[in-house]
């Protein structure tokens, strides 16, 4: 009995603790994912945008192809209606915004949900990115709601506070998030 009552000693905290009989990590959700040709005002696909949805922020990476778009500076935004069927874009409405935030990533009465970081073409027309945004893919407020949502890339370079698009000008290409 002597021999056993030490065992039980060091066995003891385990086995209240539940340390040997733990039951196996839930397996996390797989994030959501989209995809969708990124057009230009002739209706020529000039890129891609890919979505992941996370639990806290989505993921947006936008690839334009050479010759896409004009090298330099561009506004980028997400709008409340998912329609590029116009060729100035103008379908796709303002930008998501359920809040009524002011315009603008340095705006102290903002940002609004469909503001995003610019975009930067190289000389060539192509574009790579991938930049974060707290507007959620699915779910309440986001992007695939039932109207779905527009990237919207702009002529001009945004400077994030003037109202109501930070001067990024026309709207010169659009993806449709449905």
């Amino acid at each position: 009995m002597t021999r056993i009552l030490p065992l039980l000693a060091l066995l003891g905290p385990f086995a209240a603790s539940g340390a040997l009989a733990q039951e196996p990590p839930a397996a996390a959700k797989p994030a959501e994912t989209f995809q969708a040709p990124v057009k230009n005002a002739k209706g020529d696909t000039i890129g891609t945008i890919a979505i992941r949805d996370g639990a806290n922020s989505l993921v947006l990476r936008v690839a334009i192809q050479p010759g896409g778009l004009p090298p330099g500076w561009h506004g980028m935004h997400f709008h409340a209606v998912g329609d590029c069927s116009d060729p100035k874009f103008l379908n796709s409405k303002a930008h998501v915004n359920h809040d009524q935030s002011k315009h603008g990533l340095l705006n102290p009465d903002g940002p609004d949900e469909g503001d995003l970081p610019n975009l930067y073409v190289v000389q060539d027309g192509s574009a790579n990115a991938e930049v974060t945004s707290e507007t959620p893919l699915t779910g309440e407020g986001g992007l695939k709601d039932g109207d779905g949502s527009a990237l919207i890339i702009h002529a001009n370079e945004d400077d994030h506070t003037t109202q109501p698009i930070g001067g990024a000008g026309d709207r010169v290409a659009c993806a449709v998030i449905k």
